[in-house]
């Protein structure tokens, strides 16, 4: 929600984070941790149902960009649980007791990211956070200042890691099974895996709520918006909009239509290609390890509209 010319300070210091020369690097790494996460699921398949989320969706990211970040993997459920809890004062109108639990989940994530910036500046490393140390110290003076933009990007990059990529691994898998014919032609058709994935965030977006701050007074439509007012762009009837996409309820892999699940302009996701990555890698290995995967049960889902959450989602072999 940063405008410039705090916004453009905030980018730059992070360079490019996933180009695609990191991207080519990390492949593997990410194909292996995706093998290791199927063969767990294979494993609970083999004496009944197993929950797709808890195994694979809420597990792959939260490796993927901790281990980027060089974080202690015994520290991954507590980040996954905290950062659950502290979105859920992203919603419209969240009642106080889930304020108050978003409250708490913020201050140990605060706490939880201070250590580990006093920590990286004991030893630091070639690792993102120890980078945006060195970057920040030589753009601001002040320590204090140089620390906290530090701590808001570590803290932004874990957040809108964590809950969009498990939604849009989720929903990728949900709606390939809710018609399986689907995982057929893909298998058949590797080549359409990409669509698949831009139709998951096309249907269904991991935000259904983007925030923007107006830096002048504007005119949308016929609504006049003042400077410094809050816009609320819904993402999700957006992409259902039947001016913008033909037959918008049909899932359709081969669509190849533009969405904003991950933003636009200056405000465009940095985190995109990794999300992407991950979503390719588990569905190809899906795929080729697992093709009798259907849905056992309905998944359940968490009352939220902004931060969209499966929280269980049962599934079985034919």
């Amino acid at each position: 929600m940063l405008n410039p010319p705090l916004h453009t300070k905030m980018r730059r210091s992070t360079g490019t984070l996933f180009d695609r020369g990191f991207l080519e690097q990390i492949k593997m790494s990410m194909d292996r941790t995706v093998a290791g996460l199927v063969d767990t699921l294979e494993e609970e398949l083999s004496s009944g149902e197993a929950d797709f989320n808890s195994l694979i969706a809420e597990q792959l990211p939260v490796m993927s960009i901790g281990g980027w970040l060089e974080l202690p993997a015994d520290d991954y459920p507590l980040l996954r649980s905290l950062v659950n809890e502290q979105v859920l004062t992203q919603e419209l109108f969240p009642p106080p007791s889930k304020l108050t639990r978003s409250d708490i989940a913020t201050q140990r994530l605060q706490d939880y990211f201070s250590e580990v910036i006093r920590e990286r500046r004991r030893t630091p490393g070639d690792d993102p956070i120890s980078s945006w140390i060195r970057t920040w110290d030589a753009m601001e003076p002040d320590r204090e200042q140089a620390d906290a933009a530090v701590h808001a990007l570590a803290f932004f990059v874990l957040e809108a890691a964590l809950e969009t990529t498990t939604h849009l691994l989720n929903t990728m898998a949900l709606m390939l099974l809710r018609r399986p014919g689907r995982f057929d032609r893909l298998r058949a058709r590797p080549e359409l895996i990409p669509g698949a994935v831009e139709e998951s965030l096309r249907y269904d977006p991991p935000i259904h709520m983007i925030s923007r701050v107006a830096p002048e007074d504007t005119v949308l439509g016929d609504s006049k918006v003042l400077r410094g007012e809050m816009v609320q762009l819904m993402v999700g009837a957006a992409h259902h909009d039947p001016r913008q996409y033909k037959d918008p309820e049909v899932f359709d892999i081969r669509r190849g239509a533009s969405h904003l699940s991950f933003g636009s302009g200056i405000h465009y996701c940095l985190g995109a290609p990794l999300a992407r990555l991950e979503a390719v890698s588990l569905l190809t290995a899906l795929l080729d390890r697992v093709p009798g995967l259907r849905l056992a049960a309905p998944p359940a889902w968490a009352g939220q509209v902004t931060f969209r959450r499966i929280t269980e989602f049962r599934v079985a072999l034919a």
